[in-house]
């Protein structure tokens, strides 16, 4: 016997939902424009959201937050949750126009070395993919490339089919470009500003992308001139400070933050890379760099914390041996920092201007 429910059950259900505030976007699944449809079938009530975030690890974490906020709405009803990614691109510096095939670029930064930006970089790419997005990865960090070898494509050589373009190399799901695929590992890169630039403009705009959600751009540590020109000539949709809680760190990652803010791109968040120590074999939690800076910096700036990443050595050990943690270990402890860290930076960008330009049909005038 099917169940029967009263008249305007649906509507009600729908009211209450589009009134939930989901914890990563901050703002309600109805302001959000989420809520696709609502169901009642017998004694299961059927949901459908499209989020514009990778979410296909978040089904069993929302469903549990969605039964207890609709409570007696549901009285005996079971509730299914589906949930679909929309991703869009988002507006990009005035100045500039968005790559082709690229919904969105973001710029993975740091105020000075040191402080993990390329693990960070590595671990939010694989995650997005993870979560079912489609990702590159550029390294543009000239002077150490690190990429190829934590992503275990290293000695590898990409290709060029044309002649004038190069196919990036594909590694754990994700495009993979770097200058360290041209150059020999023990190299140095005795190149002044304005070849840098110009090689990482060339890797950009020269290189096949596939249709990607998601472009992570490894940034050269600092904020001098080659920094600055990046992000002049680069189109971000938005940026990642990267910094650890000490003072010294945090001084370096404020001067990071106001020059993105200086050339009109957008900071999501800041993450702080090494916030604890956990004893492998005691368990002991130690702030070994201090505690809370990246969330002051946030609140300073006001800005979102998008991360407290662990350090720990088999973080390091992943990465060393090209499968970094999100790959090699993504049921673990530390793997879910990293994942609630890309979930956390997707959705603040989903929340951003979009870039409606790509809707509108190309007008060329041609004499006759």
């Amino acid at each position: 016997m099917l169940m029967s429910h009263p008249p305007g059950a649906e509507a009600a259900i729908r009211e209450k939902l589009a009134t939930y505030i989901d914890p990563y976007l901050g703002q309600a699944l109805g302001e959000a424009k989420a809520v696709s449809s609502v169901t009642l079938n017998g004694d299961m009530l059927e949901v459908e959201l499209v989020l514009g975030f990778p979410c296909a690890d978040y089904s069993i974490e929302l469903a549990a937050a969605l039964t207890e906020f609709l409570g007696g709405l549901l009285a005996s009803t079971r509730l299914s949750l589906k949930l679909k990614a929309q991703i869009t691109a988002h507006a990009v510096q005035r100045t500039l126009k968005p790559l082709a095939n690229v919904k969105n670029v973001i710029a993975v930064a740091s105020g000075k070395g040191g402080v993990g930006k390329s693990t960070t970089a590595a671990n939010l790419a694989l995650a997005w993919a993870s979560q079912g997005a489609k990702v590159g990865l550029l390294d543009a960090d000239i002077y150490g490339p690190s990429q190829p070898l934590m992503m275990g494509v290293s000695g590898q050589k990409p290709v060029s089919e044309d002649g004038k373009h190069l196919t990036p190399l594909r590694a754990h799901g994700v495009e993979v470009m770097s200058i360290g695929f041209m150059i020999d590992q023990e190299q140095p890169m005795a190149w002044r500003g304005p070849m840098v630039t110009q090689a990482l403009t060339q890797l950009l705009g020269e290189t096949n992308w596939g249709e990607l959600d998601y472009l992570v751009v490894d940034m050269p540590p600092g904020t001098g001139d080659i920094q600055l020109t990046l992000a002049q000539r680069v189109p971000v949709s938005g940026a990642v400070i990267v910094t650890t809680p000490q003072d010294i760190a945090l001084l370096d990652a404020r001067k990071g933050l106001k020059m993105f803010e200086k050339v009109d791109v957008r900071v999501l968040g800041v993450v702080e890379n090494m916030s604890m120590h956990v004893c492998t074999n005691c368990g002991h939690v130690e702030h070994v760099f201090g505690s809370g800076g990246g969330a002051r910096m946030a609140a300073q700036y006001g800005v979102q914390l998008l991360g407290e990443l662990p350090l720990d050595i088999r973080i390091r050990e992943d990465a060393d041996g090209g499968s970094p943690t999100v790959v090699s270990e993504p049921d673990s402890a530390r793997a879910r920092a990293y994942f609630l860290m890309a979930r956390r930076t997707a959705a603040r960008l989903a929340t951003l201007n979009k870039d409606y330009s790509r809707m509108f049909p190309k007008i060329t005038i041609e004499a006759t």
